[in-house]
Order: C-alpha cells, then structure tokens, then sequence
C-alpha cells in the first residue's frame, strides 16, 4: 500500500482533489439520474464534476509554478511535505477558488461554499505546513455552517442536511485526520440514507438526495486519502433498504457508498424537517437558471440577496474577498443579471432555460428523463446577449475575451438543454471545428444535431427570430441557415497593438472597423468609424441594422447611428441592444 499522510498538507489537498474528480466522473450519470430537487434537470452530476474539475485545475497549476521554481528547475516530488512546494495555506486557498469560479448549479455552488468554508480554517495559520485531526474537525464544521448561511433559504433532505450530519458527527471523533475522514463519511451516509423522509420530492421518486449523493463521493475520497482503503456499504433508511452497489465495479479502488435509488420508501406526505415554504419541482416554478462570478463588496451582496429573493427562488449566493458565485432560479433573467450589475460587476454569466414540462416536473408526473423536442445552443460573448438568447428560449455558452469554450463545454450545454434536436449556433467562424466536435459527440449520444455556420452573434439574432420549434427540423434549420447566410456582420473595436491589416498598418489604440472578419476602416473616432462601416454595409442594400453595444462603446454611438440611418438610408429599420462586457465596443448586423 502507498504511503498515506497523517495530517492534513498540502499535497494532500492535492490528492483528495484528484480523487473525488474520479469519485464524481464514476458517479456522474447515476447521481444526474435521481436530480429531482429544487428542479428535475438531470444535472447535478455533471455540475458537481465540473465544480470539482475547476479546483483540481486550479491546485495543479500551484503546485506547477512551484514545481517550476523546484533546484535546477526540475518537478518537485508528488504527495509528501517538500520544501519549495506550495503551503497548505496555499493549497487550500487554490482549492477553494477553483471551485468558486467554476461552480455550476445549485449543488456545485454549495460544495464551492463547502470548500471555501474549509480552507477558512485550513489556512488561518499561514506558517502551518498541516493540520491534524483537531483542524479537519474544525474545517468540515465552519463548512458545514457557512453552506447553510449562503443558501437563502436552507431546505432539509439535501446536500445540506448531509454536510451538518458529516460534521456532527466529525466532532465527536477523536484521533488522526484519517479517523476524523471516516467518521464524516458514516455520518453522511446515514444522512443521506434518510433524506428521502425529510423531503416529500424525494420520497415521492423513490431516490435519495443528488447533492448529498455526490457529497457522500467526496467525503469517500477524503477517507482514502488519509488511509489509502475505500470505505464500505453504511447504514440504510428507517422503512427502507438502499442498495450498496458503490460507485465502481467490484474490485476496482473506489469507494462504495450508499445507491441513490431507495426501496420501500414510505407514503407521500412531507417528512419533519422539510419546509413547507420551500421551492420544490412544480410546475409552475420558474423558466431560467441564472448563475455568473460577481465583483462586488459584502454590503452590494447583501442588498443582491434581497434583490434576488424577491425575484425567484434557489438562490446560493457564496464567496468573499470580493467575488462572489450568484446561482438563482427566475422568470427574468434579464433582471437577475441587472441585479448583478447595479450591484458590481457581474461576469462568465450562464443562463440555463428549463424546458418547459421537463425541468419543473417530479418525477411521478412524467416519464423518467423525458426530453424536449426541439432546442437552440448558442455561444454569445456578453451579458445582455446571454440574456437576449436566454429569453428567446436559448442555452447559452459564454464566450470570454481570450478564452474559446472547448467541445467539451459546448456538448455540456447540449446535454443541458435535454432535447431530442438541437440547433447550434457556434456564432464565431474559429468555433466552427470544436462545435463540429461537439456535434458530432452528441449525435454519438443519440441527439440529432444542426450545426448552422454562424460568425457572430447578430448571425445568431437574426437565426433565432425565424426559429419556430413547431415545424419540421429540416425546414426549421433551412429558415435559420438562410436567414444567418442574408445578415452581413461587422464589428468595430480597438487595436491593441501595432499591426498589418488589409486596411494599412494600425497603431495601438487606433479603432477599428471589421466587415466579414477583415480589418476595413481604420479610424480615430468610434462614431465616425462606426458610420463608415455602415455606409460601405448598406451600399449593397439591406432593411434591418442590428446594433449590439459593448459596456465601453460611448453612450452616444446609438443615437449617432440611428441618426445616421434615419437620415441616409430610406425604409431601413434600427435595433440596438446591450450586450455588455461582449470585447468588441459595438457589433453591426445588416440583413
């Protein structure tokens, strides 16, 4: 058997991160199976691996740049103090934030706000190479209390009651962090084991709590760090059996928890703990899932909080220093994200439409997994656009400023929106290979899905306002393709940097005007060169200008432009919208 740590180090930190990636890659599927609480998406397995794939990314590349600085410049050594790697302090701070800044709905943002509660303690002593046993019963108990605090309103028989479990019964363990580890994990398990009692949802489906679950699959992991050995089968349910089948085949190094699905559930009536105030799977809860990082100080957070109870429900608001991860379930998600604005500034905004009889229905209401017929995957590179496709009954991928979503993220997305067809818009001409990838990866999945060849996101409006679910998807896509194909797109922003164009040689600062992708003004002014690129746009005729502003376009660009229009351009109309932080300073769309 390998080596194992006593205390709680750095590299330890690293290790539990890498196992519970693979707990919860293993788990994935199952725990996505039961997701029937606070919405029936099918998700939470897949949001709490991403969750987790973000903070081991985050330690590795710690551990890297001290790797990089190791004598000679050679890799420092895996598990096991070393001088020169990173401190615990260090290590935990990277976990935590990792799974901040990736968290993905409802339960990802809670085991963030666990982890974050964690490294609280974990690195209140900066000097401290590690903790014992003592400093892990503290850690998963300030974890514990601070998920509770940031979800607004705590419900019992979810990932929550399982975390308070595991930290209760951590505190009256006494020895070294590996017994502490496995004393949180039993104390999950039966937890977990009774949630279908607690919750009516639950019971009603016959399966246990998916948040829980997956926590139960990385408190596993923290028990094989500190002992090397994979914790066996716990207790079962009061009125109940749950099959222990664990997470991997017989044999292999996993750990076997408690199955999600229950036998012997009891009557469909709400158990002691539940709240009777508490958002459940109904049907007529609300259409879109709201999550982004905020930038804002703790009093804007606070009137966020109130701002967002009052709009919707599911609302985990975790983080500090600064930054913070919003999740909240709405009918606007427009005013979600303005909410975000007034109070900072929101960003890597992602808003999930449920679809309409799938997400909001328990189980005992529908088929199990029941897809969507029809749905639109775009990528869009701003606030207001992500919100603009989102209403329009769009799953959005945020596209970031020097950061392309993978084929990865782009299938996720697809899988998000649960249809049987789906249309995707990758609205960049250098996506079109990875959403090719994407495609293709879903079809292996049974999806039948239409690439449509968009270069920006004023192509993508153009597709979704003659998008019409009910028609024929051959004809559907036909609509969309031709529609996208008649808008001609440009955009006008900054040069950051000296360089050759079509146009001539650009200094940095000069502003910009691109048509189809090719530099074709250079210019000092963004009005003037805004109005140049329309005028060469409209020389081959047009009826609709689209106008999409970036948050650092100047205020008055839209009324010069609509001016400019009105006056010189008979019969031909004007819509501006908001995009936000988009890169570009404006987008122009001419169909």
């Amino acid at each position: 058997m390998a080596q194992v740590p006593q205390t709680f180090d750095a590299p330890a930190v690293r290790t539990w991160c890498g196992l519970a990636l693979r707990a919860l890659g293993r788990a994935r599927e199952e725990i996505d199976a039961i997701n029937v609480f606070p919405v029936a998406d099918g998700d939470t397995g897949t949001n709490l691996y991403l969750t987790v794939e973000s903070a081991v990314a985050t330690v590795e590349a710690v551990f890297a740049a001290h790797e990089a600085d190791g004598p000679g410049g050679e890799a420092l050594p895996p598990p096991g103090p070393s001088l020169g790697g990173p401190s615990l302090a260090e290590a935990a701070r990277a976990m935590a934030h990792g799974a901040l800044i990736g968290a993905r709905g409802n339960s990802g943002t809670i085991l963030a706000q666990l982890l974050r509660g964690m490294a609280q303690v974990l690195a209140a002593d900066e000097e401290s190479a590690h903790t014992d046993g003592r400093g892990l019963r503290l850690a998963l108990r300030h974890a514990a209390d601070s998920a509770r605090q940031a979800v607004a309103h705590p419900v019992e028989g979810t990932v929550l009651s399982v975390a308070s479990a595991a930290a209760d019964a951590a505190t009256g363990a006494e020895g070294d962090c590996g017994t502490v580890a496995r004393a949180a994990y039993e104390g999950a398990c039966q937890a977990l084991a009774a949630t279908p009692g607690q919750l009516a949802a639950l019971e009603r489906a016959g399966v246990v709590d998916a948040g829980g679950r997956g926590l139960v699959a990385v408190l596993a992991a923290l028990v094989e760090t500190f002992t090397g050995e994979t914790p066996g089968p716990e207790s079962t349910p009061p009125g109940g059996t749950v099959e222990a089948t664990g997470t991997g085949r017989p044999g292999e190094d996993q750990p076997t928890v408690p199955h999600a699905r229950v036998h012997g559930a009891g009557p469909d009536e709400p158990g002691p703990c539940s709240s009777p105030s508490a958002p459940g799977p109904s049907a007529g809860g609300p259409a879109f899932e709201v999550i982004y990082l905020l930038e804002a100080d703790d009093a804007a957070v606070g009137r966020l909080r109130q701002r967002l109870d009052g709009l919707g429900d599911s609302l985990v608001v975790v983080g500090g220093d600064g930054l913070w991860n919003v999740h909240v379930h709405v009918d606007d998600a427009g005013a979600a994200v303005e909410a975000g604005v007034e109070a900072g500034r929101p960003y890597r905004i992602r808003i999930t439409h449920f679809g309409a009889g799938d997400a909001h229905t328990t189980r005992a209401e529908r088929p199990p997994r029941e897809r969507a017929q029809r749905a639109v995957v775009a990528v869009v590179p701003g606030d207001g656009l992500a919100a603009l496709y989102a209403e329009a009954g769009a799953t959005t991928v945020p596209a970031r400023a020097g950061e392309s979503p993978a084929s990865g993220e782009l299938l996720e997305a697809v899988r998000r929106a649960h249809a049987r067809e789906v249309v995707l818009l990758p609205n960049d001409a250098e996506l079109h290979d990875t959403a090719a990838a994407a495609a293709e990866q879903a079809r292996g999945e049974g999806v039948r899905v239409a690439l449509i060849p968009t270069r920006s996101a004023v192509q993508g409006i153009a597709a979704l306002a003659v998008h019409e679910p009910g028609r024929r998807f051959d004809e559907d896509v036909v609509a969309m393709t031709s529609a996208a194909g008649a808008t001609r797109h440009a955009e006008v922003t900054v040069a950051e940097r000296q360089s050759w164009t079509t146009a001539g040689i650009c200094q940095a600062g000069d502003v910009l005007g691109l048509i189809e992708g090719d530099v074709a003004v250079i210019g000092a002014d963004v009005t003037a060169t805004a109005k140049t690129v329309l005028d060469r746009m409209l020389s081959a005729g047009g009826e609709l200008v689209t106008l999409v502003l970036g948050d650092d376009a100047p205020d008055t660009v839209s009324d010069h432009l609509r001016t400019h229009v009105r006056d010189s351009y008979l019969a031909v109309d004007t819509v501006v919208y908001r995009g936000g932080r988009q890169g570009a300073l404006l987008l122009i769309g001419v169909e």
